[in-house]
């Protein structure tokens, strides 16, 4: 008896993935194909547009360029373009020269106007004493530091207001009206600010720059030169600023002290102070309006 196998149930998937192959090739090449067909489109598209630009600046210019006068006055209705003419070392003598070297000293004025308002306001004593505070109250973020400069400077244009309208009106004006010259105008510019510096100094800080300037003794203080007001100034703004800094620590270094000594009663001694201080001291803080009475300070200071 001759026994025949059974047919294997198992379908032939040798055809199947032949077509299956074929059929993602074919697929491939189209979609090639239809992305070098859009891609050429755009190329001959974006040249076209070219070529239209090109074509409108070549044939419409000349058809409009006896609208266009480059210099021309306003006769004719023409479009007037004005001259610019920069030259620095040209062939207008000593006069050109001393215009360059007026432009670049105006220029590097500039380039310091932030360190001269320093230097020479109100700022550094805001500006210390507000970033005390925001350590006292230990918060060393907030206010964030765009706040406090913003503050600060705009304190700083109150405080300086009217040391402003006096140099506005002594120097700035008759300079634009050319009634005075320029270094008239800076000597009397500088008169206002140094009687502001002169209110704000020490004596002591005062008298160690003029030692350190080995200069003669001066008999008053509008003699006292400029170069050492300034820095006398800026240290006399820093001491004071410390000294506030060190009346607006103590409340808060009190409440540390009583919160540390209650946990410290309590057996927590794994818990920081500063996490339950932290909100008491924003509470004392805002009952007894902590940000009147330290602007209100701040600028009777000045006074």
């Amino acid at each position: 008896m001759s026994m025949s196998s059974p047919k294997s149930s198992i379908p032939d998937r040798s055809h199947s993935g032949t077509d299956m192959i074929f059929c993602n090739k074919t697929l491939y090449s189209r979609l090639n194909h239809a992305g070098m067909t859009t891609f050429l489109y755009f190329c001959k598209s974006l040249s076209l547009c070219n070529a239209l630009i090109i074509g409108a600046i070549t044939f419409v210019t000349p058809v409009y360029a006896d609208r266009l006068a480059f210099g021309a006055g306003p006769a004719g209705g023409s479009l007037s373009l004005p001259n610019i003419n920069i030259s620095i070392g040209g062939d207008q003598g000593t006069g050109g020269t001393a215009v360059t070297i007026q432009i670049l000293f105006l220029l590097a004025i500039l380039s310091l106007a932030p360190a001269i308002i320093i230097m020479v306001t109100s700022f550094t004593r805001i500006a210390v004493i507000l970033s005390l505070l925001r350590q006292a109250l230990g918060t060393p973020q907030v206010p964030p530091n765009q706040v406090l400069i913003s503050l600060s400077l705009f304190l700083t244009f109150f405080i300086m207001s009217p040391v402003w309208n006096k140099i506005n009106s002594d120097a700035l004006q008759p300079l634009m009206m050319n009634q005075i010259p320029q270094t008239v105008a800076f000597e009397k510019a500088v008169v206002p600010l140094r009687e502001f510096m002169l209110k704000q100094v020490r004596e002591k800080d005062l008298s160690l720059f003029i030692d350190m300037a080995k200069i003669q003794e001066p008999k008053d203080v509008s003699e006292v030169p400029t170069h050492v007001i300034i820095p006398a100034f800026m240290i006399s703004e820093l001491k004071t600023a410390f000294q506030i800094g060190f009346l607006l620590y103590i409340p808060f270094l009190v409440l540390d002290m009583v919160v540390a000594s209650v946990l410290m009663s309590m057996g927590m001694l794994m818990l920081p102070p500063i996490i339950i201080s932290l909100p008491f001291k924003l509470m004392l803080f805002v009952l007894v309006d902590g940000w009147y009475l330290i602007v209100g300070s701040i600028v009777r200071s000045f006074g």
